[in-house]
């Protein structure tokens, strides 16, 4: 055991980025949760441990470089559907994002750091020395949230895989529904610190940290969404299968469509709602009544299509002479659609991919030969954000309302339902084929989150899997695999009352961080 402490007291670099190149097991599809919460304990000490400002920021950084670099490396996966630029160049993109997203944790550890070493005049003995260890960890916790908020939000924000998604196995998750995401990756610190306190042998204040989270687990585990009622809308999940290399093939325009067509099933008296993948169809649905007449062709009398299509907008050129039109940009949208072959709603992705569905800077960097990810010369541009869409009165359900996060949307944690027009589920439609393996179970997993924290369930459809029916609670409830064509059939999950978090957002992490902070400052050993 000494010699192991030697190694690491030698070459705590080394140890930094093989600990937060490990700590990324624990999140989908490996799902070592135990082995993240051991990195992270070892990343507490390492940065505890630190002789300077320097070496605790140097420390923290190499952490997230390992960490970022094994957790993102499906986006290079995505460069192979890319022929502007190199496909190699998708394993250099991921190094590069996970220097950038590396800085993160290298601010929490630096955070962290500098509090606990401010001189704290000597104070009387009303706290128990044994009890100051908890300092630390209760400083790192609250740094490490701000840290992941500033990286969800700060240009444009990069939410993927926040660290609280780890606990979604142990029914710790359940604390989502009062302090959100950030405040779970919060507890996840705590967790690796009370890990690190029972390793000291400072065991009342690891199990004061230990035993509210053994609870919260119980919590989780005992608290059940409420079973599909009778009379529940029918919904059916439709995941055709069909990869990115066919997706905008025109000469697989028709099989693609009859796909679709075939997993919607034959139109039924009892009316259904039917979920397409995100930009299911290569049609513009408002310009083209010939499309609207071939999806209601597919429809029972009650039926309606919920589906992924582009709204594109065009404008007047002049070349050579000639006045013509040309795209001037479009929007990621998900439409309503009858069995009259009208439209009733359309929503508009408000949170764009930056280089999946613009490019940022595009005057500067389509010269050097940069571009987007998926294929399109147009920009999409933004939506208005959340909104609830009023679904007709054929379901027999007037009240019905849907909320629509589109594919990269539902990593955004307190950014996902219009709060003064709740609706009674979320349709997270997606295209998570240019994802690889490891991309679209961490977008599912993320999604639960999302579930929990608001207590709405989530239908997902995707063309190529992971398509799922998620109860308020944050379980799956069916799901269809990757790269199998199928569909899910069954009632609408419901929703549960709103949740704490539902009310007041991220204001709840806020408080939390703010809390974490002022117990790790009071509880600082004392300095002469």
């Amino acid at each position: 055991m000494k010699d192991r402490k030697t190694a690491f007291a030698r070459h705590p670099k080394v140890a930094a980025l093989l600990a937060g190149l490990l700590s990324a097991t624990g999140f989908e599809p490996l799902k070592l949760w135990p082995v993240t919460l051991a990195c992270l304990a070892l990343l507490i000490l390492l940065v505890e441990r630190a002789p300077d400002r320097r070496a605790a920021f140097s420390r923290g950084w190499l952490f997230g470089v390992g960490h970022f670099t094994l957790s993102l490396n499906w986006i290079a996966h995505a460069f192979t559907y890319q022929d502007s630029m190199p496909h190699w160049f998708g394993y250099a993109a991921v190094l590069i994002l996970s220097l950038y997203l590396a800085l993160f944790p290298a601010l929490a550890a630096l955070g962290a750091w500098w509090l606990s070493s401010k001189s704290v005049p000597a104070r009387g003995g009303w706290i128990d020395d044994g009890w100051k260890a908890l300092s630390f960890p209760l400083l790192f916790a609250a740094a490490w949230l701000a840290a992941e908020y500033l990286r969800a939000t700060l240009f444009t924000g990069f939410a993927w895989n926040p660290l609280g998604v780890i606990l979604l196995p142990t029914g710790i998750a359940i604390a989502a529904t009062v302090i959100g995401t950030y405040g779970l990756s919060a507890l996840t610190i705590l967790a690796a610190g009370s890990l690190l306190l029972a390793v000291r042998r400072r065991y009342r204040p690891a199990a004061a940290i230990f035993v509210p989270l053994l609870l919260l687990a119980f919590w989780g585990h005992l608290s059940p969404a409420p079973p599909v009622p009778e009379g529940a809308p029918r919904v059916r999940v439709v995941q055709p299968n069909i990869g990115q290399d066919e997706k905008y093939s025109p000469a697989a325009e028709y099989r693609n469509f009859r796909k679709l067509a075939t997993l919607s099933g034959q139109p039924r008296p009892a009316p259904r709602l039917i979920f397409w993948p995100e930009a299911a169809i290569p049609a513009y649905l408002d310009m083209e009544p010939d499309w609207r007449a071939r999806l209601a062709g597919l429809l029972g009398p009650g039926d309606l299509l919920l589906t992924g299509a582009d709204k594109v907008y065009f404008k007047a050129v002049e070349e050579n002479g000639v006045l013509g039109n040309k795209l001037a940009g479009a929007n990621n949208s998900v439409w309503i659609v009858t069995p009259r072959a009208t439209l009733t709603g359309r929503y508009d992705k408000s949170h764009l991919v930056p280089f999946g569905e613009y490019l940022p800077l595009r005057n500067i960097l389509e010269p050097i030969g940069l571009s987007r990810l998926v294929p399109g010369d147009a920009d999409f541009w933004p939506g208005p954000g959340p909104q609830s869409l009023p679904l007709p009165a054929t379901l027999g359900r007037p009240d019905l309302k849907m909320g629509v996060q589109i594919c990269y949307e539902i990593i955004f944690s307190g950014h996902v339902i219009d709060a003064r027009n709740r609706p009674a589920f979320l349709f997270n439609p997606s295209n998570d084929a240019w994802f690889g393996s490891w991309g679209p179970v961490q977008h599912l997993a993320q999604a639960r989150l999302r579930a929990l924290e608001e207590g709405v369930p989530i239908i997902r459809a995707t063309p190529t899997g992971v398509s799922a029916k998620i109860d308020a609670r944050g379980h799956v409830i069916r799901a269809l695999g990757l790269n199998r064509a199928g569909y899910l059939d069954g009632g609408l999950p419901p929703a549960l009352p709103p949740t704490l978090f539902a009310h007041i957002g991220n204001w709840a992490a806020i408080a939390v961080m703010a809390l974490l902070f002022g117990l790790g400052i009071a509880l600082r050993p004392s300095k002469s």
